[in-house]
């Protein structure tokens, strides 16, 4: 009996769709793929929850390249379910989904706070989670320039104001739209009461894998009862250190995982992009700055560590 990556089986639902009127291929796609999405929770050792642009990436990457290290296998292969399962059974299963958007949300629903008991609750769960304000750009940016086509019509059908990618602006998205940073702090505050409600649920910021990337994986390994080597993490971090994989994805090196290089001509299509903390008082004036900041000081939960936030600096030529 022939057994099929869970790569292969998400194309083979979105492939055969293709042909169908959008009504069809929208509900076809979310009901099939949610069923997917679902066994490949169910089947991990380690359940990876995000928003997009979360360093959710990034982080398995650095997982594929611990377990690449252990166990012999090529660097540019990036687990996203059982990739590296598959090539040797000792790599556990890791699972990672935003638990949101459209057909992610079928595992989202199995972990909010009141639902049934069932097996995804009892298995090692971490969000990762980071700063709103940055992500709302980064996604802006995700969404924009590299977010395929088939996700972002589910995305899209799934909201009242559907965003015309070619378009929106970023204000337009980060403050405006139904996915921008209202519902990101919705999001963030939810999955922080999810998570924490969990017996093996933890919160793992973003912060603290750009800022100590070693503590981060020695800690995630100890959550999930599977400790790496001194050895392992420091060519992991090596290995996923922001210069050499902006090089690598430059090169095209990576060709599944969400590393694909999109456009080499348009650094902002890039996956590693800037992974610069606070980066988004660059892209906003002040005014806009300080609208946002003030919503997340207001809405977003204090025991993430995010708030208050405090105004930028004025520069001295400005005073």
């Amino acid at each position: 009996m022939v057994s099929l990556s869970d790569s292969t089986k998400k194309w083979s639902v979105i492939i055969p769709t293709a042909v169908l009127p959008t009504k069809y291929r929208v509900a076809s796609r979310r009901s099939l793929l949610a069923r997917l999405e679902l066994e490949k929770a169910l089947k991990s050792e380690l359940l990876m929850i995000g928003h997009p642009k979360s360093g959710n990436t990034w982080l398995r990457v650095m997982l594929s390249r611990l377990y690449g290290i252990r166990h012999g296998l090529p660097a540019n292969l990036i687990a996203h379910s059982d990739e590296m399962h598959r090539r040797n059974p000792a790599i556990p299963r890791i699972a990672a989904t935003n638990g949101h958007y459209s057909y992610e949300g079928a595992v989202g629903d199995k972990l909010e706070i009141g639902s049934a008991d069932n097996p995804l609750r009892h298995k090692p769960v971490i969000f990762l989670a980071r700063n709103p304000l940055d992500v709302a750009v980064s996604w802006f940016f995700q969404f924009t320039k590299r977010q395929s086509a088939p996700k972002q019509e589910l995305i899209n059908q799934s909201i009242e104001r559907p965003i015309d990618r070619r378009s929106v602006t970023m204000w337009e998205f980060v403050r405006e739209s139904e996915i921008g940073l209202p519902s990101l702090i919705d999001y963030m505050n939810r999955w922080e009461r999810n998570v924490q409600a969990l017996p093996k649920g933890k919160v793992m910021p973003y912060e603290y894998l750009r800022n100590d990337a070693v503590g981060f994986l020695r800690d995630l390994g100890e959550h999930i009862g599977d400790p790496f080597t001194p050895e392992e993490i420091k060519g992991a971090v090596e290995f996923g250190s922001f210069d050499n994989l902006k090089q690598l994805e430059g090169r095209g090196f990576f060709k599944q995982g969400g590393m694909v290089r999109r456009n080499a001509n348009d650094p902002d299509s890039f996956k590693v992009r800037r992974a610069k903390i606070g980066g988004y008082r660059d892209y906003f004036t002040p005014e806009q700055t300080a609208e946002l900041e003030e919503l997340v000081n207001t809405r977003l939960s204090p025991s993430l560590g995010y708030t208050p936030i405090t105004p930028a600096p004025v520069p001295a030529e400005a005073a």
